[in-house]
């Protein structure tokens, strides 16, 4: 049976392990963290969301075992499609979206009774098509204007569209591609110019949003609930552990669960954490599995790391190599947020521990973004780990 899998799939066997481990992973933590939500919302029928987690990672992997066989260089033409498509995407959910939480993040599927996160598309896109441009230019790659400055437009303009619903996954998606052209080749200053512009645009943004009376807050629901996130993450109390709810419980379930943890489905927290199986999942690995689960979830991201750089070691810096790359410092980078803000290192974000966390079309995305690291992967080991620029310029 296993020697009939592996004939079944390509490319670096251990990424198909973590992906394999953080999907078997990822159910038994929303089996246990859902059985509040079950009994509120499906009669206690504990099996529903087990199901339905199972049915989308099942999903996933068909998505994954295709994009893993079709040659990465094609998803260089793809990228283009995908990053057009993705602005009136972007703009619809803006303007027209499903408000859920304050946030207009997704629009309707008709038919399905699903809803569809633009913005896990529109990162996808972006990463693959900024790979592909600094791929493309890497002969004139220290020109402002020819090279730094039509990237740094691209990626500016799917953020700004983004960041109104959704700040930190703007955020992420911007770290990410500022990444990408550092391993690129893009000068130095020209990023360090980028980050100190970011870092004063946020602190003027923070500052007026704190000084804006709290009248004027009240019709703007995305900022009010911004300012009250980081107003609960500075805040001393040590009757609430910083004034956030969420906060408290997360940190009482990681104090109950210790070196071992209390066993699988035996968490107590998931009856009060809101979103357990979604932005505190990893607080109920940890008190489930203890401080030895936890570390071993932080292994695997860390591993997929590792084995992405390999991948760039292993090829020229060129489109499949940047490719790669990028989207396993998307996936880590979520990952370490999502963890960081469970143990309370970063304010509540919203966003999903990737193959981990519960979720629908967010886990086919995060697959597909695993079988394109899988496809490079896959493509370099059967040219004995060298890639044609040729073919790669002309992608």
């Amino acid at each position: 049976m296993y020697n009939w899998l592996l004939s079944k799939v390509k490319g670096d066997t251990v990424i198909w392990t973590i992906v394999v481990l953080l999907s078997v992973g990822g159910l038994l933590a929303v089996y246990s963290s859902t059985g509040s939500l079950a009994f509120k919302q499906q009669g206690g029928n504990t099996e529903f969301y087990l199901l339905k987690q199972l049915v989308f990672i099942l999903l996933g992997f068909g998505f994954m075992w295709l994009c893993h066989l079709l040659d990465y260089r094609y998803y260089s033409r793809l990228s283009q499609l995908f990053l057009y498509l993705s602005y009136p995407l972007l703009l619809y959910t803006l303007l027209f979206g499903v408000e859920i939480n304050d946030a207009r993040r997704w629009i309707a599927i008709p038919g399905t009774g699903l809803t569809f996160q633009t913005s896990d598309l529109a990162k996808l896109a972006l990463i693959m098509y900024v790979a592909r441009f600094l791929s493309k230019r890497q002969e004139n790659i220290k020109d402002f204007k020819g090279a730094f400055l039509p990237i740094l437009i691209s990626v500016s303009v799917i953020c700004v569209l983004i960041a109104p619903a959704n700040l930190s996954t703007a955020l992420v998606i911007f770290s990410t591609c500022l990444l990408l052209m550092f391993i690129g080749r893009i000068p130095i200053k020209y990023i360090l110019a980028v980050v100190a512009a970011g870092v004063v645009t946020f602190a003027l943004a923070a500052s007026l949003v704190f000084n804006m009376p709290d009248e004027k807050l009240e019709n703007i629901a995305r900022l009010r609930t911004w300012k009250a996130r980081i107003e609960n993450f500075m805040a001393d109390n040590p009757e609430t552990g910083g004034g956030n709810f969420q906060n408290v419980q997360a940190k009482i379930a990681i104090a109950g669960g210790g070196l071992t943890g209390k066993g699988p489905g035996n968490s107590t927290q998931r009856n009060f954490l809101p979103s357990p199986y979604a932005d505190f999942i990893f607080a109920i690995i940890l008190e489930e599995y203890g401080l030895m689960g936890g570390v071993a979830l932080i292994f695997l991201y860390l591993l997929l790391l590792f084995r992405s750089i390999r991948i760039v070691i292993k090829s020229p810096k060129a489109f499949g190599a940047l490719l790669a790359v990028g989207l396993s410092f998307s996936l880590v980078i979520q990952a370490f947020i999502n963890m960081g803000v469970a143990v309370n290192i970063f304010p509540v974000t919203g966003l999903a521990l990737p193959l981990v966390s519960m979720g629908g079309t967010s886990t086919i995305f995060t697959s597909l973004a695993f079988g394109i690291i899988l496809s490079v992967s896959r493509t370099i080991e059967q040219e004995g780990g060298e890639v044609n620029e040729s073919e790669v310029a002309h992608a």
